[in-house]
């Protein structure tokens, strides 16, 4: 494998823009692609994952869209990761190829979940074929229980992964399990692996855990409040980087009571950014307007540190 950039950081997941008749709006991304750049200042991403509804898309679907963030993001982009997990795994293996011979910076997988993995073996067997086809391209698996119901330990997993699968870079962790991550990263003693934390209200805990990173949907339009995070909590100013999660943790807090999901991610990263993000695709439907002018007040609301 070719020497590549250490991936770190903020990686936007991100979301699939939609016509309003429910088709793929391509034609948007190379915009999406220099909003993240020159607005959020974030040069990193996770293609066709959750916020991405990659599991409602069909897999032409998400090869167009691999091939787009991959091709828009040339030269400006960093890292496009995309996630090529589906519920069987020739379809996975499929996507997998496909994004190697696009040129994608790295793939990952979630755990199947209606026929599930029982233990680490079930999951790494499954895993591994995968990244063999794909055996230029780094690989991450996708640790997101609360979804798959799939609860094997991460630490667990780790063990002789490398060996089994060589291409193995790291995890994007999408659970509250702390205890695990720090097990994770308390093993990473060479520091060969990354573990890009999931859970944006809760970053900063992963932070100081020793988490690499960050994946998540807020990154799509708090990504410059919530790297200005980061470059406080490396200073340190730790006062000044809880500032910006608590205001981060109070807008998620204030959204997700009223009900936040897929379509309301939708709604605020159409209202902040200007891009027409869409409808999302059933079973989701689309965020109320009630609840869009009830999150942009509150977002409107927030007053960040330095009035960033």
């Amino acid at each position: 494998m070719t020497p590549r950039k250490k991936l770190k950081g903020l990686v936007a997941a991100t979301i699939t823009p939609m016509t309003p008749d429910g088709k793929i709006n391509l034609p948007v991304i190379r915009q999406y692609v220099d909003y993240l750049v020159n607005e959020q200042n974030v040069k990193n991403v996770f293609v066709n994952g959750t916020t991405g509804e990659g599991l409602s898309l069909s897999t032409q679907e998400r090869k167009q869209l691999a091939e787009e963030w991959v091709c828009q993001g040339k030269d400006k982009l960093d890292h496009v990761i995309i996630h090529v997990g589906a519920l069987n795994l020739p379809e996975c293996q499929e996507l997998a190829r496909h994004a190697a011979a696009i040129g994608a910076g790295g793939i990952a997988v979630i755990a199947p979940f209606f026929f599930k993995p029982t233990n680490k073996d079930e999951l790494v067997a499954f895993l591994q074929k995968v990244a063999l086809e794909a055996p230029e391209v780094p690989f991450y698996y996708y640790h997101i229980p609360p979804l798959t119901g799939v609860k094997i330990r991460v630490e667990e997993l780790l063990d002789g992964i490398k060996a089994q699968i060589p291409t193995f870079q790291g995890v994007k962790f999408s659970d509250t399990d702390l205890l695990d991550l720090a097990q994770c990263i308390n093993k990473n003693e060479t520091g060969e692996f990354e573990f890009l934390y999931g859970v944006d209200e809760q970053l900063l805990s992963a932070l100081a855990i020793g988490a690499n990173g960050a994946v998540g949907s807020t990154y799509n339009y708090l990504g410059r409040q919530t790297n200005l995070m980061l470059q406080a909590f490396a200073k340190p100013d730790f006062a000044l980087a809880q500032h910006y999660q608590f205001l981060t943790g109070e807008f998620l807090n204030f959204v997700s009571k009223l009900g936040f999901g897929v379509a309301q991610t939708k709604a605020v990263m159409t209202f902040v950014s200007g891009i027409p993000m869409g409808p999302p695709r059933l079973p989701l439907v689309d965020a109320s307007s009630e609840f869009i002018a009830k999150a942009k007040a509150k977002l409107d609301s927030i007053v960040w540190p330095h009035g960033n």
